[in-house]
């Protein structure tokens, strides 16, 4: 996993921009981001979970950046309350099939995304996202 982007959990957006190029790491529960763009990811998780067009979900807005992207490429995005929620409610093995789908569509696109990783991934990714259900707070990513 690289060091340039976390998915984390915060109690709020005004908490969550507060890391806007920095790690969040220290602070709150993080997970970190591979060698993937963690905005295109989570519109493709969201459309494998739901049948909706990641396309379709980018132009309504998600993920919702949530600080201005500045010229360094930092920003911070909130995943979706619909998103959180599937990964934190998902049985293991649907989430595993939905990792294994996304792992082919990357690999199909040129990426390094093997399946066992991406499995691994998303199932940190639902536990994160659990923690955030059960603290009533948000789940976010930073990258910077």
């Amino acid at each position: 996993m690289g060091d340039w982007a976390d998915f984390f959990v915060a109690p709020d957006d005004l908490s969550a921009a507060e890391v806007k190029g920095f790690s969040p790491r220290r602070v709150f529960p993080t997970v970190p981001v591979g060698d993937y763009d963690p905005a295109d990811a989570a519109a493709e998780w969201e459309g494998l979970l739901t049948g909706d067009d990641p396309r379709e979900l980018m132009r309504r807005g998600e993920p919702r950046v949530l600080t201005q992207i500045t010229n360094d490429g930092h920003y911070v995005f909130v995943v979706s309350e619909r998103l959180r929620t599937l990964l934190a409610t998902t049985e293991p093995r649907r989430l595993a099939e939905t990792a294994a789908e996304w792992s082919r569509l990357r690999r199909a696109d040129g990426e390094a995304i093997g399946e066992a990783d991406a499995v691994a991934h998303l199932a940190d990714l639902a536990a994160l996202a659990r923690t955030a259900v059960d603290q009533k707070a948000g789940l976010y990513c930073s990258v910077r």
